[in-house]
């Protein structure tokens, strides 16, 4: 009679220790949630109207600091110097007003949070591609974010240069 018991006991924990990790996930699995909605926002289909090309920009410059500072080298193409969120904002309506489509993606990405669990460091590699074009745009990526009114925000996003 104790077994039945014991098993809907051990049920109950495991549903409640599933339930707290849910909902209380861990500051990398939080930064890696924020990043992979980052590739998310910055990714844009064919045939998008203003108004769903502006919230996009929107949605995209939202995952950053009001202070940030991106440094994109992507070799064969302008290197893109941006400060602040208006700029990211800017680059991304004029990136979706000149290119038909994007897909981004960060299929290798490293976190590592600070003692204090209010800074982390991100080192991830950024693919892109644009339809029509053969060559698929990869770069080395490190970004800094911060927690900020308790949301991971990317404060700053360099390329990593390679030696040649």
């Amino acid at each position: 009679m104790k077994w039945p018991r014991f098993f809907l006991l051990a049920v109950v924990v495991a549903l409640a220790a599933w339930a707290w990790v849910a909902l209380h996930p861990d500051s990398e699995r939080q930064i890696r949630r924020r990043l992979e909605g980052l590739a998310h926002a910055a990714s844009f289909g064919p045939n998008q109207g203003y108004l769903a090309k502006l919230a996009g920009a929107q949605s995209l410059a939202g995952f950053c600091a009001t202070n940030v500072e991106v440094n994109i080298d992507v070799p064969g193409r302008q290197e893109h110097g941006l400060a602040g969120r208006e700029d990211i904002q800017q680059a991304a309506l004029a990136m979706r007003a000149s290119a038909r489509a994007l897909t981004v993606t960060f299929p290798d990405v490293t976190v590592q949070v600070s003692a204090d669990q209010q800074s982390a460091v991100a080192d991830l590699t950024l693919q892109a591609q644009v339809p029509g074009e053969h060559d698929m745009i990869v770069q080395e990526v490190k970004a800094t974010l911060q927690k900020i009114d308790g949301q991971w925000l990317i404060v700053k996003a360099e390329t990593v240069r390679t030696l040649k």
